[in-house]
């Protein structure tokens, strides 16, 4: 698991320090009463969250990384990481002409890798990204990918790999305005097709909601606006982790971004 961190950790340095047209950097703290979806017992959880999102000359980049520490003791994220990066590589900006019908402004072809540290988990994601036009918003946008198991399984240490599946993603942000008062709404709702664990046993399908409103507070108190904000993050999960347990659970949100 060692050397795919390090070629995780690579890329990621590797996209974050070459040349950008845009970029945003921010770093989250939410706490809320989350589900071991094993035990389907609820713990104190603080995840501390550093997220990236780019674009340069060919499409856009995007990545997070958690830090996520619970209260209980037990085995599940008593301190772990997870992250997830993306590259998208545009068809607009390599072919400089719009690509795209209808409502849809762009087509991409993306890259992505998600890890998890203690389970040690690797999942690959290939596909495609549809971009949309929709007035009002900040970005919405459409992707389905492969969901390409590479983790290193029982036997050196891990939870069980998997076989192969799939995913459909939708992501959002949508600034308004109640008034003076400046807010976000932001986030994405994922779906994961079941497959099978190592052993032959059943991964459920999962769908994951993770909205977000967000309140610009640095506005409110007459500072720089889009800086700093506060709000929830509300996380539905049903078939948590692709077991039997759904989680609907609340979290405080800040946000800073740098």
């Amino acid at each position: 698991m060692q050397y795919k961190s390090s070629a995780l950790a690579a890329l990621l340095l590797s996209f974050s320090a070459s040349s950008a047209d845009w970029s945003t950097t921010q770093l989250h703290l939410q706490h809320g009463d989350l589900k071991n979806p094993f035990s389907n017992v609820k713990s104190k959880t603080l995840v501390t969250t550093l997220q990236h999102s780019s674009g340069y000359q060919y499409g856009d980049n995007f990545f997070f990384v958690d830090l996520i520490r619970d209260d209980i003791d037990d085995g599940y994220q008593d301190t772990d990481y997870y992250g997830e990066w993306y590259t998208n590589f545009s068809l607009s900006k390599i072919t400089d002409k719009s690509v795209g019908f209808g409502p849809v402004s762009d087509i991409g072809i993306t890259l992505g890798i998600n890890m998890a540290g203690d389970p040690s988990v690797v999942k690959y994601l290939p596909g495609i990204k549809l971009s949309w036009d929709v007035a009002g918003f900040n970005f919405l946008s459409t992707t389905i990918t492969g969901y390409i198991d590479d983790s290193d399984g029982v036997a050196r240490g891990g939870a069980p790999s998997q076989s192969n599946s799939w995913m459909f993603d939708i992501a959002w942000g949508k600034p308004f305005q109640i008034g003076e008062q400046k807010f976000y709404f932001g986030g994405h709702m994922e779906y994961i097709a079941s497959r099978t664990d190592e052993f032959g046993n059943d991964v459920k399908n999962w769908i994951l909601a993770q909205p977000q409103v967000q309140w610009d507070l640095g506005h409110a108190m007459g500072n720089k606006s889009g800086q700093l904000l506060v709000g929830i993050e509300y996380q539905y999960w049903k078939n948590k982790l692709g077991t039997n347990t759904s989680e609907s659970a609340p979290q405080l949100l800040l946000v800073w971004t740098f």
